[in-house]
């Protein structure tokens, strides 16, 4: 881990608490101002206003480590501690081809990106808003999500926030799905993003969206994005600061709700391009604030979510590949628990690609790699075998080597090593090969859902208003 001193994070501590007595966090939602009344917090209008033993009595609440249950039990994934698990991206509105032009995205590609994430063994999350699919009704598409991952997925399902009698929906239908509110109280299945608005706010759906879940005891990550010179302070202090205060509040509204309720402190703040006024997700900053992030959610001990595989290119390039790494490791350096985006995003957020979401799995691979200890012992050292090369011998047809070379080497699925053909489109042709080994391979892990339940889901769904031929075709696809 790449430690930052104790004397560094609490000066960033001691900068948010006096943020929240001062500045306060606006809260849009007047519910949420009733539950911040109701137990003792300072209003002003819809701003509250926190002191230290306030805020950090609530935030204690929160449990430092917690268990996201699979429907597949080889899924269940630890949220916490050193545990680093990568999840898929979020939040982009449409999908660009190899060249970069650029397409709504459909349902159909949503299928397809959850089939991707279910092939790969890196992955024990799947689902949440991958691509925004144009050909459903934008509006109730949470619900259209949720059942595209739940029928093509048997992994820990990741949940797209949405308006409250959606989310009702959703978990009534998590509850069909999973034995009722009291197990899922004890074993949560789903969990979803609250983004809290920079600067200091929570919106009135995303205040919605944490008490609903919170309700239920599913996980909540919490994420401000904030932009260091457009949107927080143009220095890095200033938005780590601001950032752990936008966390740190709404973290603790969800306890007030539900104490225990189990919480992702994150962060995707970066700094914004000083020329353009753009987010720059690809930048040095954003990776440095990834590793604060995962630092101060420690001396919180809370566990963390931040950054990705992130990149401002607009195609598979170079560019991409740098900031997409950069990104990730960072990440995976400060053991951050929840690592959202670890494949699939272009262009600071604006669309993704079949081709970046391969080639990240391809970083992923490499990150978790380098990052895994390789074990020291008599028989990795094989000092007999060494005196019985001698100076003059080999080691490629050495029994000892066909015992580990098969786990000690990563071998490439994208990169090229040796004599190629067409050296200038190789990595092209390899992501084409490796998407269909995904697609093949997801045809040999594809889950097998109890009809009785997806009926019992559709009924539910079909009662928001959404068509149950969609549905059923989603099922098919």
């Amino acid at each position: 881990m790449n430690y930052v001193s104790r004397e560094r994070l609490q000066k960033i501590h001691e900068a948010s608490m006096r943020m929240l007595e001062r500045t306060g966090m606006k809260y849009h939602n007047p519910k949420a101002i009733e539950i911040l009344k109701d137990h003792g917090i300072r209003v002003e209008g819809n701003v509250a206003y926190f002191t230290e033993e306030q805020l950090m009595y609530w935030v204690r609440k929160a449990p430092s480590t917690f268990t996201l249950y699979a429907r597949n039990p080889k899924h269940n994934i630890v949220i916490g501690g050193s545990n680093v698990n990568p999840a898929p991206l979020y939040g982009c509105a449409h999908i660009a081809d190899k060249n970069g032009v650029k397409r709504q995205a459909t349902i159909e590609d949503y299928v397809n990106y959850a089939k991707l994430f279910h092939a790969n063994d890196d992955f024990h999350v799947d689902g949440g808003l991958m691509v925004q699919p144009f050909d459903v009704p934008i509006p109730s598409s949470c619900l259209s999500m949720f059942y595209a991952t739940y029928t093509h997925s048997d992994k820990a399902m990741f949940c797209v926030a949405g308006k409250e009698e959606y989310m009702d929906a959703m978990l009534k239908a998590a509850e069909v799905a999973y034995g009722g509110k009291e197990e899922l109280l004890r074993h949560p299945h789903l969990i979803t993003i609250v983004n809290a608005n920079t600067p200091l706010q929570l919106d009135v759906m995303m205040t919605d969206v944490l008490i609903k879940f919170a309700e239920y005891g599913q996980p909540i990550v919490i994420a401000p994005c904030d932009m260091a010179g457009s949107t927080s302070p143009v220095t890095l202090a200033g938005t780590i600061a601001m950032s752990t205060a936008e966390a740190l509040a709404t973290i603790a509204l969800a306890q007030m709700v539900r104490p225990g309720t189990p919480v992702v402190m994150g962060s995707q703040s970066t700094t914004a391009d000083m020329k353009t006024g753009q987010i720059a997700i690809g930048a040095p900053e954003g990776a440095l604030c990834y590793r604060y992030l995962g630092q101060m959610a420690k001396f919180y001990q809370l566990p963390s979510r931040a950054g990705g595989a992130l990149t401002d290119s607009k195609v598979v390039d170079t560019q991409a590949g740098i900031e997409a790494y950069m990104t990730f490791l960072a990440c995976c350096q400060n053991e951050v628990n929840f690592i959202i985006h670890s494949a699939g995003i272009l262009d600071g957020y604006a669309y993704t690609s079949y081709e970046k979401v391969i080639s990240d799995f391809e970083v992923v691979r490499y990150v978790l790699r380098y990052l895994r200890e390789f074990d020291i012992n008599e028989d990795t050292i094989p000092l007999d075998l060494i005196d019985e090369v001698g100076h003059d011998g080999e080691y490629l047809t050495k029994d000892h080597t066909f015992q580990y070379c098969h786990t000690e080497p990563l071998a490439p699925t994208l990169c090229s090593r040796g004599n190629v053909q067409d050296a200038a489109h190789q990595y092209e042709l390899n992501i084409e090969k490796r998407y269909a080994q995904l697609m093949e391979a997801y045809q040999e892990k594809a889950p097998v859902c109890d009809q009785e339940v997806l009926n019992k889901i559709k009924d539910i769904f079909v009662e928001q208003g959404i068509d149950r031929e969609l549905l059923d075709k989603i099922e098919a696809m």
